[in-house]
């Protein structure tokens, strides 16, 4: 009896050092394989295709609110009319750009996959809602305003409102806190580069002149 005993514990001894030294392959896992190796794909089977819309853009806890929520503030032609500013530049425009015939033929010389107003290659600079583009439906922008507002002022959920404008301007609210950007030459340079096939040159102290904007009782007190 004792002998047995002995076997008994001899053998559950065993079996709780194999455990302990030889664990089972994690979740998912082929023995002989890492957790990492185990997650791609069969040889000669494409990985499943990524989103086309960056997240680095759309992170953080600032959202876009659209173009609409501006003007709101900044239609008055007394402090600048700003919105109106806007909607008569290029900017304002740069999404249809992408039907018109100039854009499909550089389409095709690029050999792009998709027609211009669906291509990322496109619409990374010409819309301010393709950092959301996988979620549109959400969202409270569209691919129609083109480059408004928030792609040179920030995403604007935490400052869009008057209260938080206000208290900007007079200096009790850091503006960086709520995500609002001061335009500067990198800000337009994301674009503005070699990288767009219409490129000629970007001198910003020209460029900015033909988008901005002013509050003229702000601009007189500089």
């Amino acid at each position: 009896m004792k002998t047995i005993l002995l076997a008994v514990l001899g053998f559950a001894l065993f079996g709780f050092l194999t455990a302990v030294w030889f664990p089972p392959p994690a979740d998912g896992a082929e023995e002989g394989k890492s957790p990492a190796a185990a997650s791609e794909p069969p040889a000669g089977e494409k990985p499943p295709a990524k989103a086309a819309a960056p997240t680095a853009a759309a992170a953080g806890k600032f959202t876009f609110v659209g173009a609409k929520k501006c003007a709101t503030c900044h239609l008055a032609q007394n402090t600048g009319a700003q919105f109106k500013q806007w909607q008569s530049t290029a900017h304002a425009k740069a999404y249809t750009v992408l039907a018109g015939e100039e854009a499909k033929a550089i389409g095709v010389a690029k050999k792009l996959a998709k027609p211009p107003q669906e291509s990322p290659e496109c619409l990374k600079c010409h819309v301010t809602a393709f950092p959301v583009m996988a979620d549109l439906a959400a969202a409270k922008i569209t691919l129609e305003e083109g480059v408004s507002c928030e792609s040179c002022h920030g995403a604007g959920s935490e400052y869009w409102k008057m209260a938080t404008m206000k208290a900007i301007s007079a200096g009790s609210q850091d503006a960086k806190a709520v995500g609002l950007v001061k335009p500067t030459a990198q800000v337009c340079q994301r674009c503005h580069n070699e990288e767009s096939p219409t490129f000629k040159g970007f001198k910003f102290e020209e460029m900015v002149v033909k988008v901005s904007h002013p509050n003229p009782a702000r601009a007189a007190k500089k």
